[in-house]
């Protein structure tokens, strides 16, 4: 399923004022006679990730766990755990659990009445949406730090998508899905995707801890892990297509002279 990962024009630059991380996300060809020095790849690495961690789509949505121009050098255990916290700790991530608790207050969502009358689970007010909003929010985090870090550094495994960005709509759709379930390892070499399919599963095993008695047990634990892998997947393709649908938008810009 796995094809070059390539940079292209459609290479969406950072909303920051660094330099275009298509031009310094390049791992630099090997040389022979001057290979880099562990210090040289230590310190590469760390201004790639910086780049990255600066990376939004709409100037909003954080694009942070992507390497969206060629390759990239592998994160080092502590470069994978900040990566992952940063991710986790964003604004976006605080207005998301806000937007979506609001529509299980309206929904009346992790609630339910017995035969007898008797209401369990989340209530509505205040309290109710605290929370569903304490809830969301605490699954999302569990998530990106469990499947984005802790595991990718036990594991050995890179938790980062990398773009193709050019080939066929097909073949870039196809590659988008498989990386739900396939990621690259620290080595370089394509493996199941275990970080993300184990930390989905994790993470919803720890929301037993705090979901109404009615939603616990592990058959609703797979059953939510293999959810969130799914919605993973729309992840992946927003990032691998919104470049091109940005530049559809804008229509593309003439070369200054």
């Amino acid at each position: 399923m796995a094809a070059p990962l390539m940079a292209d024009s459609l290479v969406e630059e950072p909303q920051s004022s660094q330099p275009p991380a298509s031009s310094s996300e390049q791992v630099p060809a090997p040389d022979p006679d001057h290979p880099l020095t562990e210090e040289e790849k230590k310190k590469l690495s760390e201004e790639q990730l910086q780049r990255q961690l600066h990376q939004r789509m709409a100037g909003v949505v954080p694009n942070f766990n992507a390497v969206l121009g060629g390759t990239a050098l592998p994160l080092s255990p502590g470069q994978k755990m900040r990566a992952a916290f940063r991710s986790a700790v964003d604004p976006y991530q605080f207005g998301l659990a806000f937007i979506t608790s609001g529509y299980g207050q309206a929904t009346d969502s992790h609630s339910s009445i017995d035969p007898n009358g008797t209401h369990h689970g989340y209530g509505q007010g205040w309290a109710g949406f605290g929370e569903r909003y304490g809830a969301n929010y605490v699954d999302q985090f569990n998530g990106t730090i469990i499947g984005n870090g802790v595991l990718p550094v036990l594991l050995h495994q890179d938790p980062r998508y990398y773009r193709m960005g050019t080939g066929s709509f097909k073949k870039r759709f196809l590659y988008s899905l498989s990386t739900t379930v396939v990621a690259r390892g620290d080595n370089g070499k394509l493996q199941p995707n275990y970080s993300n399919v184990l930390g989905n599963l994790v993470s919803g095993g720890i929301s037993n801890l705090y979901y109404p008695r009615a939603e616990r047990g592990f058959a609703l634990t797979v059953e939510q892990g293999m959810e969130v892998t799914a919605e993973g997947s729309f992840g992946a393709l927003l990032i691998e297509f919104y470049p091109d649908i940005r530049r559809h938008i804008h229509g593309k810009k003439k070369p200054t002279p």
